[in-house]
């Protein structure tokens, strides 16, 4: 009996590890690809072009502070790549890079967003989001009891719009069928569905 409990908690143990295992690859992999972002996307594609001085105008220029997002894995502290880019658009403002994997004021997946409605719908009140959030992303998760009511106020307001929208100008065409399932099998394997 002894050694039974000492396996389930061996396993719980596994299983946080597992966790902080798919945190720190997301976190790898994530770090990978904005390094390759940066370098291969902006940086190489801009290798020719230099100033009267023969010096590059787009350059690495170090690291961002450190941020943390929210992911599928979890949370995840990140550092994103910094460029600096001396060139000048048609209008005379300088060009900046801008990541399409880390946009600069992400701070969670839009994944993760989609997630929260769901719960939202599935009937769980804001102020259980936040230890449900933290089981699922970590401590960081970043999504307070207030900005969890701050979200569900949009989603109040978007969902009023929608039901409050002008129709008039459209038709719409709709059917309305209903049926019954038997268990009879008729001539075959399928079961059939009777409309009534």
């Amino acid at each position: 009996m002894r050694s039974i409990h000492h396996d389930e908690g061996a396993r719980e143990d596994l299983w946080v590890d597992l966790d902080e295992i798919a945190r720190l690859g997301a976190r790898r992999m994530l770090a990978q690809a904005l390094e390759a972002e940066v370098e291969t996307s902006y940086v190489r594609a801009a290798r020719g072009e230099r100033d009267e001085s023969g010096h590059a105008l787009v350059r690495r220029n170090g690291r961002a502070r450190e941020r943390e997002i929210v992911l599928g894995a979890g949370a995840v502290k990140v550092r994103a790549p910094r460029v600096d880019d001396r060139r000048v658009d048609e209008n005379g403002e300088r060009k900046r890079f801008s990541s399409v994997i880390l946009p600069p004021y992400m701070r969670r997946s839009p994944k993760v967003t989609e997630v929260l409605p769901l719960l939202y719908l599935h009937g769980l009140s804001s102020g259980d989001f936040e230890p449900v959030l933290e089981e699922f992303f970590g401590s960081g998760s970043g999504l307070s009891a207030k900005s969890i009511t701050r979200l569900i106020e949009g989603w109040r307001s978007e969902r009023e719009s929608f039901m409050k929208r002008d129709l008039s100008g459209r038709d719409y065409v709709y059917v309305w069928v209903d049926g019954i399932h038997t268990s009879v099998r008729l001539g075959g394997n399928e079961r059939r569905c009777v409309p009534w």
